[in-house]
């Protein structure tokens, strides 16, 4: 597959900020998950946490890479409006993630729950909070030259992310209320908003 559609200059608005924010953002299903994960387990277990976060790093990089991939199958249908597709996407799914924030009630351990670091539930858990990374690693089709860099970096602000999840989860038990997701779709929808702008008003 012929990788043809190069970037022009007004269109390299994807800096650096803006892929560690769109990790953040990403990344704050993870953080939410793993607290809750610390609020039940109540005990740091090291390698267990490692895993976990091991795995919820790889989910968000892996499936921003097959968005992006993905992407590159219909790129001369967007390139025209590709600022209007991230604005699109990011809008969405950090409204997906407002909504879902917003609606979450507090959810009570699962006492029956023998092994809550068993590999099947670790791997569901990291597919279901990278879901939304799958839809964002299209916008990275105009900017080819940054995919292994952005990939690289949204991994390991959701690793780092997750192992700071369990820790506050244990520390902190249920008196600490954060509705991560609702941060989370703020910043994708201010950095979707950021690019359209940009792009619109050659910024």
């Amino acid at each position: 597959m012929s990788q043809s559609y190069k970037t022009p200059s007004f269109l390299i608005i994807m800096d650096i900020y803006s892929v560690i924010a769109i990790g953040v953002g990403l990344a704050m299903d993870c953080l939410a998950v793993s607290v809750s994960k610390g609020i039940c387990v109540k005990k740091l277990y090291l390698r267990q946490t490692l895993t976990m976060a091991f795995l919820f790093g790889l989910f968000q990089a892996g499936m921003t890479l097959i968005g992006y991939f993905t992407g590159l199958t219909f790129m001369e249908t967007i390139k025209k409006s590709d600022h209007w597709v991230a604005f699109g996407l990011l809008a969405l799914i950090g409204g997906k993630m407002l909504f879902e924030g917003i609606k979450k009630q507090n959810t009570e351990c699962d006492q029956t729950e023998t092994n809550p670091f068993g590999y099947i539930k670790l791997i569901s858990l990291a597919l279901a909070t990278s879901i939304d990374a799958l839809a964002t690693g299209i916008i990275f089709v105009p900017y080819p030259q940054i995919i292994w860099k952005s990939v690289t970096i949204i991994g390991l602000i959701s690793l780092l992310f997750s192992g700071l999840g369990m820790l506050i989860g244990i520390r902190f038990g249920k008196g600490f209320h954060l509705k991560a997701e609702v941060l989370g779709g703020i910043i994708l929808i201010a950095i979707g908003l950021k690019i359209w702008i940009e792009h619109s008003f050659g910024l």
